[in-house]
């Protein structure tokens, strides 16, 4: 089957979506017993979420890069979720944009979006893409504040993935599951996300 080029993949349930960031374990750690982000989590920088476990593995290189040895899975709120979506602005210029009007554009927006190719378990770029999100200002206190639902450091995990990937190259099972989510049509059109 076909995926479509821009398409969100994620875990997610009535309530809730999964996404992922990976921290140093001087944030994360105390991140992960709190239950939510705390000190020295720092609110007025731009933080990067990520639906998709495979793009968030190429990221982290399997939580061995520095600066990134912890991964964290944030259950959110879909309400929140599409709050971002719907308050986003993508990083990518819009056909004919000056770069003017692009910067402004990217200014005014709590929100960035950037759709980059997909990864498959050994970081190899796939033909479609992954959506990148990127809350600042009054997006990253609503996160902090209102969104988040839970908080696991999912790091043990991500390690057993990696050394199963390396030992003979299965992870058919060890991946979290994740499935096309469903867009209303006016965030589809505000992130430019494919048709299903």
């Amino acid at each position: 089957m076909t995926v479509p080029y821009r398409q969100i993949r994620a875990g997610f349930t009535a309530d809730t979506i999964t996404v992922y960031q990976a921290f140093d374990p001087h944030i994360a750690e105390p991140a992960a017993a709190a239950g939510r982000f705390v000190p020295p989590f720092k609110m007025e920088r731009m933080t990067w979420i990520k639906p998709s476990f495979l793009w968030m593995m190429y990221r982290c290189g399997w939580a061995r890069k520095p600066g990134q040895a912890r991964v964290l899975a944030i259950d959110i709120s879909r309400d929140g979720f599409e709050w971002a979506l719907r308050h986003s602005a993508l990083s990518h210029p819009e056909p004919g944009e000056d770069a003017a009007t692009r910067k402004t554009r990217l200014r005014d927006a709590p929100v960035r979006i950037q759709w980059d190719p997909e990864r498959d378990p050994h970081h190899n770029p796939l033909p479609h893409r992954s959506i990148q999100i990127g809350l600042s200002g009054s997006a990253v206190h609503r996160y902090v504040a209102d969104w988040t639902r839970s908080i696991n450091d999912i790091t043990d995990r991500v390690r057993d993935i990696h050394t199963a990937l390396r030992s003979d190259g299965s992870v058919t099972g060890l991946i979290p599951d994740e499935e096309p989510y469903p867009l209303p049509d006016d965030l589809r059109s505000v992130i430019r996300a494919s048709g299903n």
